[in-house]
């Protein structure tokens, strides 16, 4: 069986870890699974992976720590949190330490490895082509830096996920075009359905927020058919 991915999940529930693990490279993952972040946090620094599962309440080193970890080493590799809480505190939180999203216990495996193979399909397939584009844009009075996942304004730096600066990228690129909700989900979800649809509204809403502070800026809605950055 062909090797799809090397993931590091890192979940104390040990009964939990054992079946998702085994579903996992049931679907040709090979998953590493450590009991806590302060072995995760020693694994990553030795092996290369291509993705991250994360539960967030740990002994030792929590989710959220170890993930500001990863980040602040490797800014392109997907990381996804395993939680039971669904407050959107945690969300947020987890969100701005760039995560690329959450699922939240109990979960199906299918759902699971549907996330894990949206996320490799972004992050690789897209490497080379990002090449020959822009990784600098100009948004009214906003400077956006794809590479360093930065939207300055007036010398203040707005740290950006992965996800909201390929969404705002795809944007840039397309400039007072209308962009159809199909299209910007499978660039950048891999897929068109109703629960990508919802957390990409969640994304698109907090790009307005960021980008509120020009007036000559709008992301607008196109009723039943997706949206368009218009720039005055």
């Amino acid at each position: 069986m062909d090797i799809k991915a090397k993931i590091l999940f890192v979940e104390d529930d040990l009964s939990l870890a054992m079946v998702t693990k085994d579903s996992l490279e049931l679907r040709g993952y090979e998953v590493i699974h450590c009991e806590n972040g302060e072995v995760a946090w020693t694994r990553f620094n030795k092996e290369e992976f291509d993705a991250c599962i994360l539960d967030v309440m740990m002994p030792k080193v929590d989710g959220f720590t170890l993930a500001e970890r990863i980040r602040n080493k490797n800014q392109n590799i997907p990381i996804l949190f395993l939680t039971a809480k669904s407050l959107q505190e945690d969300k947020i939180a987890g969100l701005k330490l760039g995560a690329d999203d959450y699922i939240t216990k109990p979960f199906s495996i299918e759902e699971l490895s549907l996330k894990i193979e949206v996320f490799l399909k972004r992050t690789k397939p897209e490497t080379q082509k990002k090449e020959n584009q822009p990784k600098k844009y100009t948004i009214g009075n906003y400077q956006f830096d794809f590479d360093n996942l930065n939207l300055e304004l007036n010398g203040q730096i707005r740290q950006l996920t992965l996800r909201e600066a390929e969404v705002l990228q795809m944007f840039c690129q397309n400039l007072n075009v209308v962009l159809k909700r199909e299209e910007i989900l499978k660039k950048i979800w891999g897929q068109d359905d109703y629960f990508m649809g919802r957390s990409m509204d969640v994304f698109i809403t907090r790009l307005r927020k960021y980008l509120k502070d020009d007036p000559n800026i709008k992301l607008e809605n196109i009723p039943s058919v997706g949206f368009k950055m218009v720039v005055s």
